[in-house]
């Protein structure tokens, strides 16, 4: 049970709009630099990797190079308890810098490595311990950006409030998929190959400079200073959360597993798919793609503040129907290689991303009590990631090659969704008392 006490609770500071701009900012900015990062590996997966990094693998390395993408996914839950027990003992606001200090770390590297041809079996090496770097930021990341934007939100306002958090994932890909679109426009194929791919890097270490003097900044959440000053922090959060929230935390994660998958699955893999097994133009798809996440901004944003009103569970339930309704049109589309039925197939899937994307902050948080809520949150999010996305491209491309049709992704997707379905059904109403307190004293 949840020890804060009622003087704590009594004792809540109202933060002023200034506080609330910074906090937003604070929590959408990480998580958007934790996507561009992703979806400029992946990119850099499909397009360069594969041949300076793993080419010595000969047929299998655009496989090996698209599931060293995983490695993200595999360092991601211990990502998640590091900071999830830095966030629950210490605070919110000093995991998050934490993370992106790591985050910071892994992407100079990535910038500066030198190639295979260069330095031999270590480049591929560090690549991909780099990647894991990487994982351990994302896996903190997530949970301590949703948590600030959540636990400052009014009680009517949780699932508005949260969209901060989530609307990083599309806003990462629109500015990945935005610098490759211009290195490739203002580039040469031989510069590009040469050099340009490692801008996309070293851009994003410059965003990690920008979202450390704002998170430097801010208080930490209201909620977390009320559990201080009970002195009701959690020993072992993990022990904790893993002995009185197993079953929530399995549900939760089960009802993330198929928005990860779209999103990597589809969004991130498509480059790969569309230019090296269709042979479409790489800058056609790239525009393409960044109109799209831009689609899943709006819908990410609809689906957050719909949830206020309408329930978390509703409107993550309406998304993942369509989403299941839409898989199999999804590439029958894809598979014409026109430009016209691309957009029109990843701005179907956007909008069902989005909608299932939306509510999943103020849900997750709303699922776990205070003093365990960092570690109980970041947890199912990175085993759900690791389940649903770490090896999706990778398993993409595989069934492509082993059945040789792109409906065998549609019935990869479908599946996906039934497991997230499931799960929403699964939980209960009485599972939702994590903000118990508040909403009592609001």
């Amino acid at each position: 049970m949840d020890t804060t006490s009622t003087s704590a609770t009594a004792a809540h500071r109202s933060p002023t709009p200034n506080e609330l701009v910074k906090v937003r900012f604070a929590s959408g900015i990480g998580s958007t630099i934790e996507w561009y990062l992703s979806f400029a590996y992946i990119s850099a997966a499909g397009l360069i990797f594969s041949e300076q990094y793993f080419g010595a693998l000969g047929p299998n390395a655009l496989i090996v190079s698209l599931g060293s993408v995983a490695a993200s996914f595999i360092a991601s839950p211990l990502g998640g308890i590091l900071a999830g027990h830095v966030g629950d003992r210490y605070g919110r606001k000093s995991a998050l810098i934490g993370t992106l200090v790591v985050m910071g770390l892994a992407s100079l590297g990535m910038g500066l490595l030198p190639t295979y041809e260069q330095i031999g079996l270590i480049a591929p090496l560090l690549l991909v311990i780099f990647r894991f770097l990487q994982g351990l930021s994302t896996g903190g990341e997530w949970g301590g950006a949703a948590l600030m934007s959540v636990e400052y939100a009014p009680p009517n306002k949780r699932g508005l409030y949260g969209i901060f958090s989530q609307i990083g994932t599309p806003a990462g890909l629109v500015l990945s998929t935005g610098v490759f679109f211009l290195l490739q426009t203002m580039t040469s194929p031989e510069q590009f190959e040469s050099w340009g791919w490692r801008v996309p890097f070293f851009v994003s270490v410059a965003l990690v400079l920008v979202g450390l003097k704002v998170r430097t900044s801010i208080s930490d959440s209201p909620v977390f200073a009320e559990v201080q000053q009970a002195h009701a922090e959690a020993a072992m959060p993990l022990a904790e959360a893993v002995h009185g929230h197993s079953r929530k935390m399995v549900l939760a994660g089960g009802s993330f597993v198929a928005n990860i998958l779209a999103g990597y699955l589809v969004i991130g893999y498509m480059l790969s798919y569309t230019t090296n097994n269709l042979g479409m133009d790489s800058s056609a798809v790239l525009f393409t793609q960044m109109l799209a996440a831009l689609v899943w901004i709006v819908s990410t944003v609809l689906g957050g503040s719909w949830s206020d009103r309408f329930g978390r569970r509703p409107i993550m339930t309406a998304g993942y129907v369509l989403m299941a309704a839409w898989a199999v049109p999804l590439f029958l589309l894809v598979d014409t290689a026109n430009m016209g039925a691309f957009a029109l197939a990843v701005f179907v899937l956007a909008i069902a991303l989005g909608l299932s994307y939306g509510p999943q902050s103020a849900m997750f948080a709303e699922l776990f009590p205070p003093r365990i809520r960092y570690t109980a949150a970041s947890l199912p999010y990175a085993v759900g990631g690791i389940i649903g996305g770490g090896f999706a491209p990778a398993i993409s491309e595989w069934l492509i090659e082993t059945t040789g049709t792109s409906l065998s992704i549609s019935i990869y997707l479908i599946a996906f969704v039934a497991v997230s379905l499931l799960s929403l059904a699964a939980m209960k109403k009485t599972d939702f008392t994590g903000f118990a307190d508040h909403d009592r004293s609001a």
